[in-house]
């Protein structure tokens, strides 16, 4: 079986504003290009958003992943084992509970392993997600970011 790479970047114009992410998959010889824009977002959702939606594309079950991304949000989180005693604690005053919960459904059906890479720092995969995030937070059909206008919605009441 071959390794899958995943490399995923998160843009936000604004924080929050309108936002994106961008996904390169690569398993030996394919390679696929993944992006989607939001209307209002954070830099965070998307960089962890970008995570989830490349794993949830993985059909094989308990395929070797090697996540590479330059969120240390994202990659602290689960190789520093934060976001499994934030589940313990049932996620009390952390934000992004509905991805991190969406992320811990799909986590347990992969081998994975996160990398974290500088950004900005010319790795030519990095580079391109970083462009689709960008353009998908800059394009015409964004999506409403439901978890994160809820939120937002339900701390309005408060």
């Amino acid at each position: 079986m071959s390794k899958i790479s995943i490399y995923t970047d998160g843009a936000a114009k604004g924080n929050p504003g309108p936002g994106g992410y961008g996904i390169v998959l690569i398993s030996g010889k394919h390679r696929k290009e993944v992006a989607q824009g939001y209307r209002l977002t954070t830099n965070n959702r998307m960089e962890l958003l970008s995570v989830i939606v490349g794993l949830e594309m993985i059909k094989l079950p308990q395929a070797e992943i090697h996540i590479f991304s330059d969120s240390k949000y994202v990659v602290d989180a689960v190789e520093k084992g934060w976001v499994f005693t934030w589940q313990k604690s049932g996620f009390k005053k952390k934000k992004n509970v509905d991805l991190w919960h969406r992320f811990l459904k799909i986590y347990p059906k992969h081998k994975i392993r996160f990398n974290w890479i500088k950004g900005h720092a010319g790795h030519p995969e990095n580079e391109r997600c970083d462009q689709l995030a960008v353009e998908a937070a800059e394009g015409h059909h964004l999506l409403i970011d439901t978890g994160y206008e809820a939120e937002k919605q339900n701390q309005t009441l408060l």
